[in-house]
């Protein structure tokens, strides 16, 4: 049986393919557009999971769209009645694309398949399910336990803004919702807006912050914005916010309350003021996040916890909540933004509409494959690719390959990899990534600064051979998707001298704090990524062969693009990124690339040809 799940046209469009309960495929229509959190209709990535799953669209069983258009309008229509006549404006602007496109969707989304297909029975096997419960069957069904709670969290589906399920075998059952205004995620976004970074993008630049701050003001948020159960539950004023019928996440009231106006993208510095602001929210999001979690556990007895959402990718809340050991394991969907949402539509569609059996195979980590699950390149295809780009190229053998890239990274080079099949999900994990030596203390400054364009105080995260995790970090649990933040081990921290130890803000960026410094955050932590053998081979091979090397079994990764541009898809898209920032080497597949062997009318200005993010 195979089922086609679809997320599309809000953000993040994605397709995925699953095929009697097994995940085929997934991307998001962003690799193949190159445009950034694409949310037109994704004709590409199905193409691409039709290939995958070697059928049309004919031999698929049911497709399945991930939430209900007339129950956003629904709540579109009661928002806009609630504050009436307030936010006529946005009214005015909202409801045309509503009637025109979103009412409709489901002749829209009818009209997109049969265009792939003319003749698609549409009728019996367009499904369509809720949000929430797409994002819940994406956390559980993929995961290793057999029993689990689930958490999804995010800025609003619907009407859920939080939701809290069980999930047994082949049954998924959400037993409490919030509902909209009230959302955490909406919360985190609105200063993300205020602390002058793009929604929906610069949520990771607000968490990357926090720790050059200090939480002052958190307890505002307690006490003005955001009441707290001790179940977790929530309340937020909404005198503080614009989300509901205007055009911006804050108002006024927000800004006296704090006392500083939003600030302007790209053109005022980072101040104090905002780093503080940026820890605060983390903390608040943290206790919050927390109290879920305890309130989860005692109500299920579950011993293991699921997450999805976009507040799932809040790598440093989920760091905490296994260390505070209120679970004994938990799993996290790697793509948990709306992109996932693909996924769990796929798999609700599978278990829950078709009440299939599930089977838990216990000798593997989970049925993400290592979200290695996008497409793939063969040798001789690459081969062609890269010599019509006008790329100067080596062919090596695997031995060769990684003992000529250990000795590139060794050597203080910035290396782009492309391997296998591509991500799905917004972290690169050795299938798109750029790669660097952690022992470096420059290698943080230089990839944010000349290879990836973006802000000096974003961290980078280390990728680990997964049976040398515990060495290096306080980290006793798989970490495959980077999704987790452990402290780095104190043996391997560097004690700071009294004047470094008076240093606030940014001036913290260049005091190296490890024996890794390219991946020790400011307060000693990293975002871990647990590299295994049975999931990407030849990465795990690299890492092998820097260790023989070096001594280090790990590497600085950070996805291959540029601030703005999505994740490489392509041989072309790696050469592109290559030519047009300071990568040193590429590798796709077993083609080696040097930069001084490449032609220099190639190279370009990359860095201003996206929209930053």
């Amino acid at each position: 049986m195979r089922i086609l799940g679809i997320s599309a046209l809000y953000h993040d469009s994605a397709a995925a393919m699953v095929e009697n309960g097994q995940v085929i495929a997934a991307a998001q229509e962003e690799r193949f557009t190159r445009r950034k959190h694409d949310s037109d209709f994704p004709v590409n990535s199905i193409a691409y999971c039709l290939e995958a799953a070697g059928c049309g669209l004919k031999a698929v069983d049911q497709v399945v769209f991930y939430d209900k258009p007339f129950l956003k309008f629904e709540r579109l229509l009661e928002t806009y009645l609630s504050f009436s006549p307030k936010g006529f404006k946005s009214f005015q602007m909202a409801i045309p694309v509503w009637l025109r496109e979103k009412l409709f969707q489901k002749d829209l989304i009818r009209d997109e398949l049969q265009a792939i297909s003319k003749n698609f029975e549409w009728k019996s096997r367009l499904l369509f399910a809720e949000h929430h419960l797409s994002h819940a069957a994406s956390a559980f069904f993929p995961s290793p336990f057999e029993e689990a709670a689930v958490l999804t969290m995010d800025g609003v589906g619907e009407w859920t803004t939080t939701s809290f399920a069980m999930g047994k075998g082949s049954e998924l059952h959400i037993a409490k919702e919030i509902h909209f205004p009230h959302s955490l995620g909406l919360l985190y976004s609105a200063v993300t807006y205020y602390l002058g970074f793009k929604v929906n993008s610069g949520e990771y630049k607000v968490m990357g912050l926090a720790p050059y701050g200090e939480p002052k003001y958190a307890h505002t948020f307690f006490d003005k914005i955001i009441d707290v159960r001790d179940d977790g539950s929530f309340w937020l004023d909404q005198q503080y916010f614009d989300y509901c019928t205007g055009l911006t996440m804050v108002n006024d009231h927000f800004a006296k309350l704090f006392g500083h106006p939003v600030r302007k993208p790209e053109s005022e510095d980072l101040t104090q003021f905002h780093m503080d602001m940026a820890a605060s929210i983390q903390a608040v999001t943290e206790e919050v996040v927390l109290k879920l979690a305890r309130n989860a556990a005692k109500e299920t007895g579950a011993k293991n916890l699921c997450l999805a959402g976009g507040v799932a990718l809040n790598c440093v809340a989920n760091g905490k909540i296994l260390r505070e050991g209120i679970f004994e394991s938990i799993w996290i969907q790697p793509a948990a933004g709306d992109a996932g949402g693909a996924l769990g539509a796929a798999l609700a569609g599978y278990y829950l509409f078709g009440e299939n059996e599930r089977t838990v195979d216990p000798t593997k980590q989970d049925a993400m494959r290592g979200s290695y699950i996008g497409p793939e390149f063969e040798q001789d295809d690459i081969e062609r690719r890269l010599t019509a780009a006008g790329a100067k190229f080596e062919v090596l053998s695997d031995s060769r390959l990684y003992e000529s890239t250990a000795a590139a990274l060794a050597d203080g080079s910035a290396v782009g990899w492309m391997q296998g099949r591509m991500e799905f999900g917004p972290r690169a994990l050795g299938g798109r990534s750029i790669l660097g030596d952690p022992r470096s203390p420059n290698m943080q400054k230089l990839l944010n600064l000349k290879v990836k364009y973006r802000e000096s105080f974003r961290p980078f995260a280390p990728s680990v051979l997964a049976e040398d995790a515990s060495h290096w970090f306080d980290l006793d649990s798989e970490s495959p998707y980077m999704l987790i933040v452990a402290p780095v081990r104190e043996e391997h921290r560097r004690a700071m001298t009294e004047e470094e130890e008076q240093l606030f803000g940014i001036d913290k960026l260049n005091v190296p704090r490890s024996t890794i410094p390219a991946v020790t955050h400011v307060d000693y932590s990293a975002r871990v990524q647990t590299v295994h053998k049975e999931t990407n081979p030849r990465y795990h091979t690299l890492l092998s062969a820097f260790k023989q090397r070096t001594g280090c079994g790990m590497l600085v990764n950070t996805s291959f693009n540029v601030r703005g541009e999505p994740i490489v898809c392509t041989p072309e898209d790696a050469f592109r990124c290559f030519m047009g920032t300071e990568i040193e080497v590429l590798v796709v597949g077993n083609c080696f690339l040097r930069k001084e062997d490449q032609d220099p009318s190639l190279q370009q200005d990359y860095k201003d040809i996206f929209e930053l993010d």
